[in-house]
């Protein structure tokens, strides 16, 4: 059997004193309650606080567990951070695609609109944002779905939207795990007829996956004249959500 990790040992063995220190520590006092130096103590505090499970004092001098530690079963990333990381590389996809982009992430079952732009035309278009799009049915929500393991995410009942929509489970787990396979999600007429679309998983901290951004459009601007989904298409979806994934952890 392979061993444990060390640096998880530690960085665990930090959140259980801290957890019994309502009052917080210091990095010396961490430093000899585990018999470690203080610059291996202060690198675990510091990866520790990027990720949100430690604060520090007004003074700085000590470390207490933060409030999102508590909550770990609910999304470290406040929707308003995701949109605001998102909006420039969003705006710029659709500018290049000349389609429709959304970003949003898994809530409750489905999947929240934090950021639409626009198809770049004179066409008249409702804003999404705040609305809601099942996950199973569109390539945004099969992005985000894929590398969701809690059970409570998933549809309860695949809704049938047109005659592609998948509603059998078994074959939903199958396309998800082609998402996971190749890193994007698409779909073809399974939410609106006519309409197909490509989306892309975006990660935060350590690979975590907060949300995805995708594009959505006609498929004869979607797909190839063989009905594939247009490479170029993808390659600018994917280099779009990796763009924003990069923000999100500089700015943590």
């Amino acid at each position: 059997m392979p061993g444990t990790v060390q640096s998880i040992e530690r960085a665990a063995a930090v959140l259980r004193l801290l957890a019994a220190a309502p009052d917080g520590l210091g990095v010396a006092d961490l430093a000899n309650a585990l018999g470690l130096a203080k610059p291996t103590v202060h690198g675990i505090l510091r990866t520790l606080h990027q990720v949100g499970f430690v604060e520090q004092d007004h003074s700085g001098a000590h470390y207490h567990l933060s409030d999102a530690f508590g909550r770990l079963g609910e999304s470290y990333l406040d929707p308003n951070e995701l949109r605001s990381q998102a909006i420039n590389w969003a705006d710029s996809l659709a500018s290049r695609s000349g389609e429709v982009v959304r970003v949003g992430r898994l809530v409750e079952g489905k999947v929240e609109v934090v950021h639409h732009v626009f198809r770049p035309d004179d066409s008249d278009q409702d804003l999404d944002v705040g609305t809601t799009l099942p996950p199973h049915a569109t390539a945004l929500g099969k992005a985000v779905l894929a590398y969701d393991t809690s059970a409570a995410s998933r549809p309860r009942r695949l809704e049938a939207f047109t005659t592609r929509t998948i509603t059998d489970p078994v074959r939903l787990s199958e396309e998800l795990a082609t998402v996971r396979a190749r890193g994007w999600a698409t779909e073809f007429e399974e939410h609106t007829v006519e309409l197909a679309g490509i989306a892309a998983p975006i990660r935060g901290l350590g690979g975590l996956v907060v949300g995805a951004v995708g594009l959505a459009g006609r498929i004869e601007r979607i797909c190839d004249s063989r009905l594939r989904h247009r490479d170029d298409l993808v390659t600018m979806v994917r280099a779009t959500a990796d763009a924003i994934a990069r923000d999100l952890r500089d700015d943590a």
